[in-house]
């Protein structure tokens, strides 16, 4: 599949032909956005950053406030998908081990055994993140960048499709602990959950008056994706072209957030990867085996908006981290093929 996606066109007999398709993400993202439909009312661009952080390989923080169907979006991705799914309550008193797992001693013997934790499935949700203590969200940095969890010496590799996806609510900061910039910078994206609209609104009514009782994700009965479906949608992606000068326009824009008059710290390197890696996603939505400016701009709002740090002067003048990042799109120069 890598070979038809990457084939240039110059090699092929006189004819002209058409980009090659990406046919297992098109499938994926059309399959997705029915089912996906049929539990969840609007939140169509919410949805759609929650599967590119899946098609990208990447960790995603949902921020909003309670009941807009943050933790019903990510069940229902788990079993669109077909993956494993578990899910953390953070609170206060929660232990490292509780979300890793402990040795135990083995009943009716002298040895002991590894219990895993819910830190060993496909999907974890991790409802309000920022009320687990330090320590315990210290525990799944080096799940989030390994991809594996050490106990008692022993590395245990974590299964190929972890991905974990934490929510947060804006609003209540009462009994919580901020998320460190180590931490948020191992979350490829922040996604930003807002209220549906009235018409949403009056077909989630609709939709939980017609029901069962047995709640929306159990009346919808989601269908599966194929099987292999994801890993070739994954290969299709990583695929993409990239042109030189998209490069160097990715680099500028990381750099210039790292000289920018109201910002206290700017994009990491690995910030810029995960641009070019999201806004290969964006390419693919929109049908593209090739990436173009203004996929990179769309990208950047959701990778970067909790990796900067804002000036405490720039704060109280109602600056956020969206407005200064559409600043600094607006002024690094586009490039021009």
């Amino acid at each position: 599949m890598s070979q038809e996606l990457n084939q240039d066109p110059s090699q092929t007999s006189g004819v002209e032909t058409q980009p090659p398709a990406l046919h297992a993400t098109t499938d994926l993202i059309a399959h997705s956005r029915a089912e996906l439909g049929c539990v969840i009312s609007g939140q169509g661009q919410a949805i759609e950053e929650v599967l590119i952080a899946v098609l990208c390989q990447g960790h995603a923080l949902l921020e909003g406030v309670p009941g807009i169907a943050k933790t019903l979006m990510v069940k229902a991705l788990g079993r669109l998908l077909g993956l494993g799914f578990q899910r953390v309550q953070a609170t206060p008193d929660l232990m490292p081990a509780d979300i890793l797992g402990t040795t135990i001693l083995r009943p009716g013997a002298d040895s002991f055994i590894f219990h895993a934790g819910p830190v060993f499935t496909d999907l974890l949700l991790v409802d309000e993140i920022n009320r687990m203590p330090p320590r315990t969200q210290a525990a799944l940095l080096e799940c989030m960048e390994e991809r594996q969890v050490t106990s008692d010496g022993q590395r245990r590799p974590l299964p190929a499709w972890f991905t974990v996806f934490a929510t947060q609510n804006p609003v209540d900061f009462e009994g919580t602990y901020p998320l460190p910039e180590a931490q948020l910078d191992r979350f490829l994206m922040k996604i930003r959950v807002a209220y549906p609209s009235e018409a949403e609104e009056l077909q989630i009514l609709e939709r939980h008056h017609a029901g069962s009782g047995a709640g929306p994700l159990d009346d919808a009965s989601i269908a599966p994706i194929p099987s292999g479906l994801l890993a070739a949608a994954r290969a299709e992606v990583r695929a993409i072209r990239i042109e030189p000068e998209l490069y160097s326009y990715i680099l500028s824009l990381a750099r210039r957030t790292r000289e920018w008059p109201t910002l206290l710290l700017g994009a990491s390197p690995r910030a810029a990867l995960s641009v070019m890696r999201v806004a290969q996603a964006v390419a693919a939505f929109d049908g593209r085996d090739y990436l173009v400016p203004d996929d990179v701009k769309r990208a950047v709002a959701p990778v970067l908006r909790h990796r900067v740090i804002l000036k405490p002067e720039a704060e109280l003048e109602g600056f956020d981290a969206d407005r200064v990042l559409a600043d600094v799109v607006a002024a690094v120069p586009v490039p021009r093929q």
